[in-house]
């Protein structure tokens, strides 16, 4: 089977969340692999958006302007976390309502109120003084604020290995896993998602739906449910008003990729794909993405 060529790769992070590069460097790596459109999708923030754009004009690459925001569930047979992908234009980030609206609605979801909420728990069930002690002393604000401001789990991963001393993943998902006692999932509820995209000019990506059953060694299969689950509430996220589906992805094996395209065609959603990149050697840029034929349909639905 011939390979697709990668046109567009449309899920990807940079140092204003999670990732280790920053915008500029990121578009530099695109230009390099000759990817002609960069998705850029932080956690939560807009911040990185401004610097990759401009990056993007200066390069000749099209940055399409993203974010990756949070949903939270906590239900019987799901507590944790499914992420959206909402892309806009250039044009939105000049327009301070939309800016400060879409602004307002992530903060509920993450920040420094969850960040100490998480830490509380986590010592109460294993500081030193905890129902199940397992750190040398109590995690403090500090040791999450001293690598972001804009904390993911990732944080708190090294955070408990760097300031802590905790070894293995195994302790570690242990501790910050979504089986976890502790665990206190991030993310605003799917009722605000769908006010997000009803009120804003948005379309919405459901992003890495597969990742959680990924059979292999996955960077989200601790904490995102098989798809099983995410089928069961795909129909929630259809209501919600997503327009498009995340099929080309990393951690979606082709069975996978088969399965989500018949999601894609029975729902009406467009196709995505991206390298959902972080970094150099685990996440790298320009391993996923779409052709140019769906590139144009998933253009064609931004606003």
């Amino acid at each position: 089977m011939m390979e697709m060529k990668i046109v567009a790769d449309l899920h990807n992070h940079t140092t204003a969340s999670d990732g280790d590069f920053s915008p500029e460097l990121l578009v530099k790596q695109a230009k390099e692999l000759g990817i002609k459109a960069l998705g850029i999708t932080d956690h939560d923030t807009l911040n990185g958006l401004p610097k990759a754009l401009g990056a993007g004009d200066a390069s000749q690459i099209e940055v399409i302007p993203g974010v990756e925001v949070s949903i939270r569930f906590k239900r019987p047979y799901f507590t944790g976390t499914l992420h959206l992908l909402f892309y806009f234009s250039r044009e939105r980030l000049a327009d301070d309502d939309f800016v400060r609206k879409i602004e307002s609605i992530m903060a509920k979801g993450r920040g420094e109120g969850l960040v100490r909420d998480r830490i509380a728990r986590i010592n109460r069930v294993f500081g030193p003084k905890g129902e199940s002690p397992l750190l040398k002393r109590d995690l403090v604000f500090q040791d999450i604020a001293d690598y972001s401001a804009n904390a993911t789990r990732r944080h708190f991963a090294l955070a408990l290995t760097e300031k802590l001393g905790l070894e293995g993943k195994e302790t570690i998902n242990r501790v910050i896993g979504n089986d976890s006692p502790a665990y206190l999932p991030s993310g605003i509820e799917l009722e605000q998602g769908a006010a997000l995209i009803k009120k804003l000019p948005v379309v919405a990506v459901l992003a890495h739906p597969a990742a959680g059953s990924f059979p292999g060694e996955g960077h989200y299969k601790e904490v995102l449910p098989p798809l099983g689950v995410v089928e069961k509430i795909l129909p929630e996220f259809i209501e919600a008003g997503i327009l498009g589906l995340e099929v080309y992805y990393p951690g979606h094996t082709l069975e996978h990729q088969q399965i989500l395209k018949l999601w894609a065609e029975k729902y009406k959603l467009f196709v995505t794909g991206g390298s959902d990149c972080h970094d150099a050697i685990e996440r790298p840029i320009g391993v996923s993405g779409i052709s140019e034929s769906d590139f144009k349909l998933f253009k064609a639905a931004i606003p």
